[in-house]
């Protein structure tokens, strides 16, 4: 019998984690995990081989976490807008060609960012390697040279990460007062309380 005041039992002993003729299996077992995480890791592997020299990922944007509480975060974003694109000079079919990731639903509600992501797109259109069309063909507007494909290699992880935050703390010098606050509101607090007192031995005086 179940003694104090607990909670009263009513346990649902209802879920399947067996074939049986009842039914298929209930119950979701997570144990080809190891399985596939290899798996997705030789997926990988294999795209980037199929897919070289162009990198495994696309650029992304830096953008703000949403909410008041995480604006101050900046992280990578979906993709680019269509209007900083067109201030860096692409638009968003090209964009897609050369890894540049397009957002057509994002948009900017600054200016500081924009011009940040606009710079961005200007940093990798720089390092960037664009090979012809057609490997024999000549080379035309907007392609890279002949060295430049032969020496190019493929980029592994995060295209352009972001710069994290310093971890260095700079203590700045505190300059000296010659009054302290501190001091003054001490000051100020003893006086209040030992007023009454002196006021009653200044009386006893005058009698």
């Amino acid at each position: 019998m179940v003694k104090h005041n607990n909670v009263v039992p009513n346990i649902h002993c209802h879920k399947k984690y067996c074939e049986s003729s009842r039914g298929p299996l209930k119950v979701r077992l997570s144990l080809d995990q190891a399985g596939k995480k290899k798996s997705r890791r030789l997926a990988r592997a294999a795209k980037a081989a199929r897919i070289a020299p162009r990198p495994l990922k696309l650029l992304r944007p830096a953008v703000h976490c949403p909410t008041q509480r995480y604006s101050a975060k900046v992280r990578l974003g979906k993709g680019f807008t269509l209007e900083e694109l067109k201030a860096a000079g692409l638009t968003a079919r090209y964009a897609r060609t050369v890894g540049i990731a397009v957002d057509h639903r994002r948009t900017n509600k600054s200016a500081e960012s924009l011009a940040a992501n606009v710079a961005r797109i200007e940093e990798y259109k720089s390092k960037l390697v664009v090979f012809p069309k057609k490997r024999l063909s000549k080379v035309k507007k907007g392609d890279s040279s002949a060295e430049e494909c032969k020496a190019a290699t493929q980029l592994s992880g995060t295209v352009l990460p972001l710069a994290g935050p310093s971890k260095e703390i700079v203590m700045e010098a505190v300059p000296e007062q010659e009054v302290s606050a501190y001091t003054t509101m001490r000051v100020a607090r003893q006086e209040t309380r030992i007023a009454g007192h002196r006021a009653s031995v200044a009386n006893r005086k005058d009698k």
